[in-house]
């Protein structure tokens, strides 16, 4: 029986992956690439599993890809900062815990990346539609039928699952894929054995 649904899981995953939209992959590397060649911010933020996504991506990014060079990836992940998150729950509400740092930081041209595998989270949303308004360009990485995300955004990642695990799975593949697209392209070879230190 486990091994039934190891199997079923594993079949269910690739034919999530199958339906990623390359181009729109395509646009994510050219995003990235250009922000750090032009010195603008990325952000990122998720809640739960897809805030975890969030932070682990900046990691591979400001570390991974990073590391000892002179022109280096700026990527900030809304979710990290606890204190800030709490204090704007606790004294305005959760729905304005990503966009209110926004307002801080946010600047024409910068990249803002919402995970939602809903793509119904409203503090995600909120976060988005002042990006749109601000002159950033706005991605979403969502699953299910994509949400309201999958439609405000600039740069719509939609995985076609109704299984919010493999969603989840999907969008970290991803992210592992543009940190190893991003590592050759910035430095000129594939080096797995460092890249699997970051």
């Amino acid at each position: 029986m486990i091994a039934e649904q190891l199997t079923s899981y594993a079949e269910g995953l690739k034919k999530s992956l199958d339906s990623v939209p390359v181009d729109k992959f395509e646009e994510l590397v050219h995003l990235m690439e250009s922000s750090a060649q032009e010195g603008r911010q990325v952000f990122v933020m998720g809640n739960g599993g897809s805030g975890s996504t969030a932070s682990h991506m900046v990691c591979d990014l400001n570390k991974g890809v990073s590391f000892g060079l002179e022109r280096r990836l700026r990527v900030i992940c809304l979710n990290d900062n606890v204190a800030t998150i709490l204090a704007y729950a606790n004294d305005v509400s959760y729905d304005e815990v990503f966009v209110e740092q926004l307002k801080n930081f946010l600047r024409p041209g910068d990249v803002v990346i919402g995970i939602s595998g809903s793509g119904n989270s409203l503090n995600v949303l909120k976060a988005i539609r002042y990006a749109n308004e601000a002159g950033a360009h706005t991605v979403g990485l969502t699953g299910f039928d994509g949400g309201k995300l999958a439609k405000e955004v600039k740069t719509s990642l939609w995985v076609n699952v109704h299984d919010m695990q493999k969603a989840e799975d999907v969008h970290m593949i991803l992210f592992h894929v543009l940190m190893q697209v991003l590592y050759e392209r910035f430095r000129g070879s594939v080096e797995p054995s460092r890249a699997a230190r970051a």
